[in-house]
């Protein structure tokens, strides 16, 4: 609640902040002597409704959204050892962590990788594929585990949600402030919205989230330093490292869909900027040099 609050609090003081730089600046003044009667507060409290309304209701559908993309067994009763083992290693994590006991499942996968996702600490889902059940001995595996878990504890998927819903309020606000500056100041419409605003829009917010998502990527490689070194603490820093040595020496896992991509141990892109993950030489470097 208190992660909830804080973003709620940062996303009305950036709206304040910029309220008064459009004020100081005369942006309103410009806009209203071209004809564009633009409520520069009620479009920003409407940006944030419109941004922050996806990012909650994906955040509320993360898990049933997982398991469907991802095809998620969830195991209910075990029905093997290695079952049995996974549902004992999440639950001595969880319990170390400090969180509820998360739903835990398998999905076929030849890669190695694994991810977490869920609405809060105590509601969450831990899942590995049978890849990487495969490919690594049970040290690793459990530290890949110590790795989820550590996401879920460090409420990483609210707080990406609540990141991805401020960033797509402004998104909104700047291509609609945009859309209309062209049109009413570069092309001059004089009576109602010409298609130059709606064009712009569009080309704007494409713009804008493209760049925007290199701050959402940012802040998931930052998470993922944090989740190895919550990894290193539940299940001991030889077993992290070890783990991330044996995915480098397998081929790179393919990326995870969607916002599983920034929760998974895995990760890539074609730019140091939109990788959702740090390349594993320096996650294991800063293991290395961790105390």
């Amino acid at each position: 609640m208190m992660r909830i609050l804080l973003f709620l609090a940062t996303n009305i003081a950036i709206m304040i902040v910029v309220g008064i730089i459009f004020s100081v600046f005369g942006i309103g003044s410009v806009l209203d002597a071209r004809g564009v009667d633009l409520n520069l507060n009620a479009l920003l409290v409407m940006s944030a409704v419109i941004g922050m309304t996806g990012s909650v209701v994906s955040l509320a559908m993360s898990k049933w959204s997982a398991k469907q993309a991802m095809g998620v067994q969830v195991i209910a009763s075990a029905q093997s050892q290695t079952e049995r083992w996974l549902i004992d290693i999440v639950a001595k994590q969880a319990r170390l962590a400090g969180i509820g006991m998360p739903e835990v499942g398998i999905f076929h996968a030849p890669e190695a990788n694994a991810f977490a996702t869920g609405m809060s600490k105590n509601n969450a889902l831990v899942a590995v594929s049978t890849g990487l059940l495969q490919s690594m001995d049970a040290d690793e595996v459990e530290a890949v585990i110590g790795h989820e878990i550590s996401h879920v504890a460090n409420g990483d998927m609210v707080t990406m949600a609540l990141m991805q819903g401020v960033v797509n309020t402004f998104v909104f606000f700047f291509a609609t402030l945009i859309g209309h500056f062209v049109d009413k100041v570069v092309f001059k419409t004089e009576r109602g919205t010409g298609p130059a605003y709606y064009i712009t829009q569009m080309l704007a917010q494409i713009a804008l989230g493209f760049l925007a998502s290199m701050l959402v990527m940012w802040f998931s490689r930052y998470r993922e330093f944090k989740a190895d070194a919550g990894g290193a603490k539940l299940a001991g820093r030889d077993k992290m490292i070890a783990a991330l040595r044996a995915l480098q020496r397998g081929h790179e896992a393919q990326d995870l869909p969607g916002q599983l991509a920034a929760f998974g141990i895995n990760g890539g892109g074609v730019s140091r900027l939109f990788m959702s993950h740090p390349p594993l030489e320096e996650r294991i470097a800063a293991l290395q040099n961790s105390r």
